[in-house]
């Protein structure tokens, strides 16, 4: 027997473990099992359950994708929320410039350059494109 065949015996039983959620039940059940057989080795990625872990993982990304999309964000938002937990003043941000440059980018009356993005990427140790 062939490997399709086999799978064509056994899909009454692998047919609902890949089916796309439809309700928020089926979405929770769905990352659930997920858990399962990421827990029986499919967290490795040479084991045999990778590829389902993989599949499970792509339904629960493109559920929560079109259920719970980001919210658009940009560079201002970034640095406002590193700021945030950071527990950082506009005037403790020399990246920038002064406490007035800061005012003015976080207000969106002035653009981060790309020397102030190259300095707040080092000292936030993330990638400059958070800033663009």
């Amino acid at each position: 027997m062939n490997a399709v065949q086999d799978a064509m015996n056994h899909w009454g039983y692998i047919a609902p473990v890949l089916a796309v959620p439809k309700t928020e039940s089926d979405f929770n059940a769905l990352v659930n099992d997920l858990d399962s057989v990421l827990d029986a080795g499919g967290s490795d990625e040479n084991h045999p359950l990778a590829g389902l872990a993989e599949r499970m993982a792509d339904l629960i990304s493109a559920y929560e994708e079109q259920h719970y999309p980001a919210p658009p964000s940009t560079g201002v938002d970034a640095l406002k929320f590193l700021m945030e937990i950071h527990e950082l003043k506009q005037s403790e941000l020399p990246e920038i410039g002064s406490q007035g440059v800061v005012s003015e980018v976080l207000s969106g009356k002035r653009s981060l350059n790309i020397d102030q993005v190259k300095r707040l990427s080092t000292r936030f140790q993330v990638s400059a494109a958070v800033f663009i």
